[in-house]
């Protein structure tokens, strides 16, 4: 018997075996070997911030504090982070009900109660007032004026009407806006549809059909999409901005505190330089996983993997992608966009009348003429088919299709780029 080593890829909160052959597979991006950071080690970050006062400088006892967190798409220590904050303002002075905490979901759909347990721990979430963000409920929305492209700043109003706003975000690529993290917490996070909508129709380029020149995954400079979230973010001056490295588990290995742009310079910096991987050749087959839950949690997040994936593949190869999407698409409306006759028609009507998941719907469709994109996912035959994907019945049946093909295997996707 022919020993094979096996891998188990992340499928939503189970897993998928693969046994490989080394000769013809390789596996991109390894696990994180990094120790967890324990609270003494999470302080004493807090302790030495960049380039920015301390906490305790900073938010006086009297002054209300607005603490601003992900929402359950995204894994980011962040129970323990806004524990350990919260003592240390309380310590400082600062009373319990003058602390909020804000969930910046942007257009995504509100909070559980049960994801604001997970999210704060249930020790935050019954002591401090958490409120919900409403992209399109104008009572929650003041204006703060324009960016320098005359992209109108509408934001949460209660960003104004706290003394302090501190971020607390996770650092990982992001595929137009070059990172998550830092400004994105407020814009898109805490902005207005409007403002969601105009700042990331610049990820989108009219002219040439294409996505926008410096607008890509892990880039910063010359991003009109990340300098528009700088500017909205601006108008608010956030006192204190947290971005905090995570392993496959969720948990913090590294941490980056102080100044809202430049400590999240550095931690995008060092996110890079542990999580770019350049490979010499392109190969046929890619077998391309999430990462597991929230990752894949729909298919709007799930096609973050998909871009990746996209990298390493030579033109016409296969493309197996393992995405649960429990909650489906992630909007109802997503499919209406793959009623276009093929991407460059997409592109017409998204220039024509441009929403945010358009864009998504664009590249997804750009991907699946590209290659031949096979889905192991909860989601519906029908569904998968107007994607111009192929629904997946085990991972074991897409792999006969090729059976000697060299290929990569991406085990967590959304937390790698690849250069070839």
């Amino acid at each position: 018997m022919i020993f094979m080593p096996e891998i188990l890829l992340k499928y939503g909160r189970s897993h998928v075996p693969f046994e490989y052959d080394e000769d013809r597979i390789e596996i991109l991006g390894t696990h994180e070997t990094r120790r967890v950071l324990s609270d003494v080690e999470i302080n004493e970050k807090l302790d030495a911030p960049i380039d920015c006062r301390l906490l305790e400088d900073i938010a006086n006892p009297g002054e209300t504090v607005l603490i601003v967190v992900p929402d359950a798409t995204r894994q980011t220590a962040c129970d323990r982070i806004v524990n350990l904050i919260v003592r240390r303002l309380i310590a400082n002075g600062t009373a319990p009900f003058e602390i909020s905490i804000i969930f910046a979901t942007g257009i995504h759909r509100g909070v559980t109660e049960a994801e604001k347990q997970a999210i704060l721990t249930p020790f935050i979430a019954q002591r401090i007032k958490t409120l919900d963000h409403g992209p399109r409920d104008l009572m929650q929305i003041v204006s703060l004026g324009e960016t320098s492209g005359g992209i109108p700043v509408e934001l949460n109003r209660a960003l104004a009407e706290h003394d302090h706003v501190i971020l607390i975000g996770g650092i990982t690529f992001h595929y137009f806006a070059g990172f998550t993290g830092g400004r994105k917490l407020i814009c898109p996070g805490l902005a207005s549809s409007k403002t969601i909508s105009q700042t990331h129709k610049l990820a989108f380029d009219c002219e040439t059909r294409s996505r926008r020149a410096g607008v890509d995954t892990g880039s910063l400079d010359g991003n009109a999409v990340h300098e528009a979230f700088i500017e909205a973010a601006g108008k608010v001056a956030p006192a204190f901005c947290v971005s905090t490295i995570v392993n496959d588990a969720g948990e913090a290995v590294d941490l980056f505190c102080g100044d809202w742009i430049t400590s999240h310079r550095a931690a995008c910096d060092a996110y890079s330089a542990d999580h770019t991987i350049k490979i010499s050749e392109k190969r046929d087959l890619i077998i391309v996983s999430c990462g597991g839950f929230p990752h894949d949690i729909n298919m709007i997040q799930a096609h973050k993997a998909l871009e990746t994936a996209s990298h390493a593949c030579t033109e016409g190869g296969t493309i197996i992608l393992l995405a649960e999407c429990p909650e489906g698409l992630g909007r109802n409306d997503f499919l209406n966009w793959f009623e276009a006759e093929n991407s460059d028609a997409l592109a017409d009507k998204l220039c024509e009348k441009y929403q945010v998941n358009g864009q998504t719907a664009w590249s997804l469709l750009s991907k699946s003429e590209r290659f031949s994109v096979q889905i192991l996912s909860t989601l519906e035959e029908d569904q998968i088919t107007l994607m111009r994907m192929k629904k997946a019945i085990s991972l074991e049946q897409s792999l006969s299709d090729s059976p000697r093909a060299k290929g990569y295997v991406l085990p967590a996707a959304g937390r790698i780029k690849i250069e070839a």
